[in-house]
């Protein structure tokens, strides 16, 4: 009898990771948190130690046809680096292991590195190690970053309470828009030898999409005004997707109101040039690398004080599910690809 194949597409991504992971017991004292988080949690005595790993794979997660491989470098440790921020975190290490095929010469790896050195200026981490190993499928980058946070101010996904508010940093949907917009142009110019590309008056969307930011000054801010989230997720996979994370970990639900989802004018242009709805963009384009996060409803007049952040929301029951809230007061259903609430 022929055992039973489950699809990936079944259980979905969160879904698959649970499965893989959830039949590994902590054994040691000092494992605080290990996966079904931004970053695993350690307890190094005094504080905990951060620890996440992420990876980047051509033709999966960048096109080098218009890709810089110097900003690739770039956008790799800022992968990493929201994740501890996401902890509340500070950043401190990173190590970076490379898979690469015959067609890269040791100059285009040395300008890889470059942008890896400038994200470690810029955030003041370092890189104290790695790997390097021959592929057959193109590039492979995998960084690892270790932080530490205080105890006291570490922050989980789990920690979402009833009536707290729902706050982002930035906007969303511009680095999906950015993609769109590399990829419409690679399609323009196929088989041209001198192309000139369209991307004047884009060039917000071309760097949200080729060269984030890490929102290092949001954290800061938030640290100087005294708050501490409740909960908090990197926005990388799409303002719904990670919602749903929140939701799911904390046992809660959501009212987002979708006047109040940041989206920058580039992404309204753009997405009018394409057809596209911006707010599609914003809840499941993901790549925004963003802070979705929510604090207490007490804290309101505080956290409307701190610039760069906005409130889209607040926490409801778990009963009451995860809803969007449009302009006229419908409630539509919050749903995400990749997403699938079971398991």
């Amino acid at each position: 009898m022929q055992n039973k194949r489950t699809e990936i597409s079944e259980v979905g991504e969160f879904g698959l990771i649970r499965r893989l992971t959830d039949r590994f017991p902590i054994r040691n004292a000092s494992t605080v948190m290990g996966a079904g988080d931004d970053a695993a949690v350690i307890d190094a005595g005094d504080k905990y130690l951060l620890l996440t790993s992420d990876l980047l794979l051509e033709g999966i997660d960048f096109d080098l046809v218009y890709f810089p491989l110097k900003h690739l470098g770039y956008k790799a440790v800022v992968v990493g680096i929201n994740d501890i921020l996401a902890m509340n975190g500070t950043p401190e290490q990173l190590t970076v292991a490379i898979g690469v095929s015959a067609k890269f010469a040791i100059e285009d790896l040395e300008e890889l590195y470059s942008g890896i050195r400038s994200a470690c200026e810029d955030y003041k981490v370092d890189l104290v190690g790695g790997d390097t190993d021959s592929s057959v499928t193109g590039l492979t980058i995998a960084v690892s970053v270790v932080g530490s946070v205080e105890k006291e101010r570490i922050v989980y996904r789990s920690g979402a309470k009833e009536n707290d508010l729902v706050c982002i940093t930035g906007d969303l949907g511009a680095a999906y828009m950015g993609l769109h917009l590399l990829e419409r142009e690679k399609r323009a110019f196929a088989g041209n030898d001198n192309p000139q590309p369209q991307f004047e008056g884009y060039e917000y969307l071309l760097r949200r999409q080729l060269m984030p930011s890490a929102p290092t000054t949001a954290i800061a801010a938030l640290r100087t005004a005294g708050i501490v989230p409740t909960s908090m997720i990197d926005i990388s996979d799409g303002l719904a997707s990670d919602m749903l994370q929140i939701c799911r970990s904390s046992s809660c639900g959501v009212r987002i109101y979708l006047e109040r989802i940041p989206i920058a004018r580039e992404t309204h242009k753009m997405a009018d040039e394409l057809h596209a709805d911006p707010v599609v963009a914003a809840l499941n384009g993901g790549g925004d690398h963003e802070l979705l996060f929510t604090v207490p409803l007490a804290q309101q007049s505080r956290i409307a004080g701190v610039g760069g952040i906005d409130i889209i929301g607040h926490i409801t029951p778990a009963d009451t599910g995860a809803k969007l809230i449009t302009p006229d007061g419908s409630e539509i259903t919050l749903t995400a690809p990749g997403f699938v609430e079971r398991q």
